[in-house]
């Protein structure tokens, strides 16, 4: 057990002075916050950033004249003149555009076309589409004699509360909420265990390869080498993501709070619009925090937390056992390709089916089962606990997910011992199962 926590405490220590982990640590949640700046930038701004499209209409109908309406992103022109004069005298280019609508009858328009030089981009077409939608919407509608007005005040907006039945009385629910912090459970999950899984396969691949086990061998057994660098390894990533929230924590409610306010002030000392329309924008803004909250304030954070640090890392110790039974069976990191795919599919395959399926259908024999399962586990369970979990489930897939972990590091340590000492020779499927039964 000591030259086991000896080896764990060189792998950590030795990973977390590099200057790569304290800058990466440090920057990537101020890269992570300025990319997600920067994108909701260029959306709020992308129409003056890429300048207005200026759409030419050759309306042939007369029904859409003058009823298309401009807007931050595109200008409409109306021209009274034939299509084919239009395409020879009207220069098109990436924001210029001819809108052609041909006669039509009755309230079927079919034959729409939009020229350019350029491919237009999907908010200029499927603006457009909306526009034309409505207006033959609006005639029909006055075609039938039936007063817009009316009909919109007949509409009635109408939101269904979840609400789960519990041993203990109702409880509030989300399933927006559910959805969102499994989503994001998941991912954390499945980037992690690549990451760092990967690490450990190079890691043990570099020793191999610099003849550095050999020496490390003849003081520790082949199995408290393995385990010593896959637990250091996954004290190294716990710590630097442990570090990338609270940083991130600090640097969003820093910003938050010196920014925050001057900007919302600047706002309505810019913004000349009458109270009520303020007093309506409040209103509304005030409804969306308010539903979003309440959404928040659903969610077992505790239990959400708890389960997550255990997943994450009985997900990546699973895992990680592979990587570094697949890093002692080759001498590079270009052999490894015929081995890391059929050991990472049900991982990539987890996630898919979690965003697919797990997530409508949480309570679903197969979403169970998946559950239970230790290679699907750490990604299904996930995206099902939010939702709502017994807990003897959750207790059943986590000592699945444990006995799953000594299973696969008992395999991986039969192929680990043989593999570490192998030089020159390229392994295969047969070679790795020949190893499992050596004595």
């Amino acid at each position: 057990m000591n030259k086991i926590l000896l080896i764990i405490s060189r792998e950590y220590l030795s990973r977390v002075k590099k200057k790569s982990f304290i800058i990466m640590t440090f920057l990537v949640p101020l890269i992570i916050m300025a990319m997600y700046g920067l994108i909701g930038y260029l959306i709020l701004k992308g129409n003056e950033i890429s300048g207005p499209k200026n759409v030419i209409v050759i309306d042939e109908s007369g029904v859409f004249k003058n009823k298309l309406t401009n807007d931050a992103g595109l200008n409409f022109t109306y021209l009274n003149i034939s299509i084919n004069e239009a395409k020879k005298n009207i220069k098109t280019d990436g924001n210029n555009y001819l809108l052609y609508i041909p006669k039509f009858e009755g309230n079927d328009l079919s034959g729409v076309e939009l020229f350019s030089e350029k491919q237009a981009g999907f908010s200029v077409t499927g603006t457009i589409e909306k526009q034309l939608e409505y207006i033959i919407h609006e005639r029909r509608l006055i075609q039938a004699g039936i007063d817009e007005k009316l009909l919109s005040n007949l509409k009635t907006n109408i939101v269904v509360d979840t609400k789960k039945i519990t041993s203990t009385g109702e409880e509030e629910g989300s399933s927006g909420a559910a959805f969102g912090i499994g989503l994001a459970c998941s991912i954390l999950i499945y980037m992690f265990i690549f990451i760092y899984g990967v690490q450990v396969m190079r890691g043990v691949i570099e020793e191999k390869t610099n003849r550095i086990v050999e020496v490390v061998i003849s003081s520790v057994k082949p199995f408290q080498l393995m385990m010593g660098k896959i637990i250091g390894i996954a004290l190294v990533g716990l710590t630097q993501f442990l570090l990338w929230v609270v940083l991130s924590t600090t640097v969003t409610t820093v910003i938050s709070k010196q920014l925050m306010p001057k900007t919302q002030l600047e706002q309505l000392q810019k913004a000349p619009i009458a109270a009520t329309t303020v007093q309506h924008a409040n209103n509304g803004t005030t409804d969306v925090l308010s539903g979003a909250l309440k959404a928040i304030e659903t969610i077992n954070f505790p239990l959400i937390i708890g389960c997550f640090l255990f997943y994450f890392l009985g997900g990546y110790l699973l895992y990680s056992a592979f990587f570094a039974a697949i890093g002692s069976a080759v001498d590079s990191e270009t052999e490894t390709q015929q081995f890391m795919l059929p050991v990472t599919m049900p991982l990539i395959f987890a996630f898919i089916f979690s965003i697919n399926f797990v997530v409508n259908n949480p309570d679903s024999p197969i979403s169970f089962w998946m559950s239970m399962i230790p290679l699907f586990s750490p990604v299904v369970m996930m995206v099902r606990i939010p939702f709502g979990v017994p807990t003897w489930e959750i207790i059943l897939s986590m000592g699945l997910l444990v006995a799953g972990f000594f299973l696969t590091v008992w395999l991986a340590a039969k192929i680990y011992r043989t593999g570490i000492l192998m030089y020159g020779k390229r392994a295969s499927w047969k070679e790795l199962g020949k190893w499992l039964f050596y004595k």
